[in-house]
């Protein structure tokens, strides 16, 4: 075995500790042994053993009164009780608890062996799914979460604080401040972390596919729905979801979900069957929906519902110091990405990045850097590489719509990659059917 399965045997023969010993040292176990239950418990306080064979019948304490304080010590230790004086009261007793199991003197050697390898198979599994979670976590850790400013560790902070809640969260900030991290982070950090965050992006998705898309539909519920299929809502139980873009959704929407959230369940496009399924909800917007209710526009009960915790991400031109490090995380990641030697950008380029009011944010800030090492010939990321000659310092004054810098960002990304929708879709961090959503919004179109 990979990792030897450790053993502690607890029995005042000499003749049964020393048979049992060289049993199972041949059959590749760590074992020790122990002639009391006293002496078995000090060496248990100093090191875990993952199966404990133990005999009832011992002078000072008996086998049940150890095996509760074994289980006292290291709840999950695999304990077997032995005796020569096998009854079913004891037996019952000693399954109560918590023992593994319950042999007889004399020991059938096939039996016993049996037994032993059942065990080990219950705690090599019991191993395997506690290094599943954990690499369920790391896999969650969301890296790109990076600043050291006064703004951004307030927001880590309500992250961190609110993610052990089950409450509703609504993030809002500027589009490409990162608001999706931010979702990401209170999933990874919260009891829910075992189970999926399932993401929709409301804003890609006209009213009927956006129902069919959280609700599922059922096989011939209209043309092309050739099968059953699961909505995000239910694919989220025992997790998360994330609404993108929650301002979009139409009046009717704003209806069903409120329903939803009220009642934890819904029916499938189609269906009658009532679905039910334990999410925690997190939304995401660039509006103001407060002045979207005052307006009319979104509905009053169902901000408040969702509105229960809000987190409000800084633009970057709020949080300049944290430019130096972004910057330096991105040259690493992309230089990682593309197998290239690392880059170091020189002062008077980082000097223009942080003079820069950067209207997308950091999701703009990253496809600068990413552009930089493309284009860079050296081992320095220079000025000439940023795209930045040309373009005025944004003001509150000259600031255009989110929509015209999110379709002059996609185009340029579109341009970049001639079109390949995988490598843009890939660069934007959105998937295919958001990009080619959003190409039919801005009606872009590709050079002849």
């Amino acid at each position: 075995m990979a990792k030897k399965i450790s053993m502690l045997i607890v029995d005042d023969e000499e003749s049964v500790r020393d048979s049992l010993y060289n049993w199972f040292i041949e059959d590749g176990y760590d074992v020790q042994s122990a002639e009391n239950a006293k002496t078995a418990l000090n060496m248990i306080e100093n090191k875990a053993y993952d199966i404990v064979l133990a005999d009832i019948k011992m002078p000072g304490m008996d086998g049940l009164e150890m095996l509760k304080r074994i289980k006292s010590i290291k709840s999950d230790s695999v304990v077997i009780i032995m005796t020569a004086f096998a009854t079913v009261d004891t037996a019952v007793q000693a399954l109560k608890d918590g023992a593994f199991d319950y042999v007889t003197k004399p020991f059938d050697p096939d039996d016993l062996s049996h037994l032993i390898r059942n065990a080990t198979k219950q705690i090599v599994l019991a191993n395997e799914n506690e290094n599943l979670r954990s690499r369920i976590v790391t896999l969650e850790h969301v890296e790109d979460l990076i600043g050291n400013s006064a703004p951004m560790q307030a927001v880590l902070k309500e992250v961190e604080r609110v993610a052990v809640s089950n409450a509703s969260v609504i993030i809002t900030g500027e589009s490409g401040t990162g608001k999706e991290l931010i979702a990401r982070a209170i999933h990874a950090n919260s009891p829910r972390r075992f189970f999926s965050m399932v993401s929709v992006h409301c804003g890609a998705l006209s009213e009927s596919l956006l129902e069919s898309e959280l609700f599922g539909h059922e096989k011939g519920a209209f043309t092309g729905a050739v099968y059953n299929r699961k909505g995000r809502f239910e694919m989220a139980d025992s997790g998360t979801i994330f609404l993108d873009e929650i301002a979009t959704i139409s009046q009717k929407m704003q209806i069903e979900l409120l329903r939803v959230l009220e009642s934890k369940s819904f029916t499938r496009v189609g269906g009658n069957k009532q679905i039910s399924s334990d999410f925690r909800v997190i939304c995401a917007t660039n509006k103001d929906l407060k002045k979207m209710v005052d307006l009319g526009t979104f509905r009053e009960d169902l901000y408040y519902r969702l509105n229960v915790v809000n987190i409000l991400i800084p633009p970057l031109r709020e949080r300049r110091e944290d430019i130096p490090i972004l910057v330096d995380y991105f040259i690493r990641k992309y230089c990682n990405a593309m197998s290239r030697n690392l880059m170091t950008i020189e002062p008077a380029a980082l000097r223009k990045l942080q003079e820069f009011d950067f209207p997308g944010n950091v999701r703009e800030l990253e496809n600068m850097i990413e552009r930089a090492i493309v284009v860079g010939n050296g081992k320095e990321i220079k000025v000439k590489d940023l795209p930045l000659s040309g373009v005025a310092q944004a003001t509150p004054s000259s600031v255009e719509s989110l929509d015209d810098l999110e379709k002059k960002h996609i185009q340029i990304i579109l341009d970049k990659y001639n079109w390949n929708i995988s490598r843009a879709s890939k660069a934007l961090q959105v998937d295919r059917v958001t990009l080619y959503n959003k190409i039919k919004k801005f009606d872009l179109k590709q050079p002849n």
